[in-house]
């Protein structure tokens, strides 16, 4: 048995409340004490994340020309930049919490990814 759970579709419906989170959370938190790009980072990151999610060819994707392996690379890169940020940026206190926490969850997604099941198309002989 599998711990991969995170199909396709799960993480259609995570897309759009976690863009919105990282556009919110900072404000919410009063991020950028340590850096100000602590609260930028994240902002900008959701924006771009909310793009991403609309041009993704999954369930909720309003404009689907982007693959969905793309969408999953995207995020792992994600994970790993926010994991990396605070020592990068200097962030500390608060800030470095957030950008670990947010960089190891958005690692967790991508980690129990459950692939396709279906049954890959054969050629034609």
């Amino acid at each position: 048995m599998s711990i991969r759970f995170v199909t396709k579709d799960v993480h259609a419906y995570l897309d759009y409340p976690v863009a919105l989170g990282l556009m919110m959370m900072p404000a919410l938190l009063g991020l950028g004490q340590s850096n100000p790009l602590a609260f930028w980072l994240s902002v900008v990151t959701g924006i771009a994340a909310l793009g991403l999610t609309i041009l993704t060819d999954h369930k909720l994707g309003l404009i689907r020309v982007l693959p969905y392996t793309l969408h999953l690379a995207v995020d792992g890169a994600v994970g790993i930049a926010f994991l990396a940020a605070p020592f990068l940026l200097g962030f500390t206190g608060l800030d470095a919490l957030y950008y670990w926490a947010i960089g190891a969850t958005v690692m967790g997604v991508v980690g129990l990814h459950k692939g396709d099941t279906a049954p890959a198309l054969q050629p034609a002989e």
